[in-house]
């Protein structure tokens, strides 16, 4: 049985399309527009912004092992201190989510943003992927 959230992602998947198919590496439009929405979403594109307990920094709201994992994909050594750094952040979580969600649609890489590398697959990012539509449909009508 699927739960109401569900039912609402699939209702926003009709005005956003075509965001919500598959995303390709070759999409840059579309994953431009996802990491402008989760800037959003995640600090309201406050690039100074300390969240989560002091755990998370900078307008897309990095933890230190994504922030360690995104520059091991990109291959550079730049210090958590960076994620300050609009440029800088928006490419480790670009180079994350083009890495973790190869093959999957703009809203599943959202959730892995939210929740992980598996966290496309965890009800628990359901609600923020809602949000990240919202914003996608909005900026799309």
């Amino acid at each position: 049985m699927k739960i109401a959230g569900e039912y609402t992602i699939l209702t926003l998947l009709i005005c956003i399309n075509p965001l919500a198919v598959r995303a390709r590496e070759t999409d840059n439009d579309g994953i431009e527009q996802l990491l402008d929405a989760i800037a959003q979403v995640e600090s309201r594109n406050n690039s100074h912004v300390v969240g989560d307990g002091g755990h998370a920094r900078g307008m897309y709201q990095l933890h230190k092992m994504y922030w360690r994992d995104g520059t091991r994909i990109l291959k550079v050594k730049w210090d958590y201190d960076l994620a300050f750094k609009p440029e800088k952040s928006r490419r480790v979580v670009k180079a994350y989510l083009l890495h973790y969600g190869k093959g999957k649609s703009l809203l599943d890489m959202a959730r892995i943003h939210n929740g992980g590398p598996n966290g496309y697959k965890k009800r628990a990012t359901l609600p923020y992927a809602r949000k990240i539509a919202q914003i996608l449909c909005k900026n799309n009508s």
